[in-house]
């Protein structure tokens, strides 16, 4: 993948869990879906994928400012 590409993914996916998390996207839909139940495990999903964006971000920066 390139440099640029990563950066871009590590930003979209950053942000998509960053409103995942701080807002009730999630909860607003799955309720409406009948899939309540599982709300009590979206933090051991959302808070590991949210650092492993950040991190693709910066290391794409780090490429970047290396190059």
């Amino acid at each position: 993948m390139s440099n640029d590409g990563m950066l871009r993914t590590g930003i979209t996916g950053a942000l998509i869990m960053a409103l995942c998390c701080f807002t009730p996207i999630l909860v607003i839909l799955l309720g409406g879906v009948g899939l309540s139940a599982i709300l009590g495990y979206l933090d051991f999903v959302l808070l590991p994928a949210l650092g492993i964006f950040i991190m693709i971000t910066i290391y794409a920066l780090w490429k970047r400012q290396a190059a």
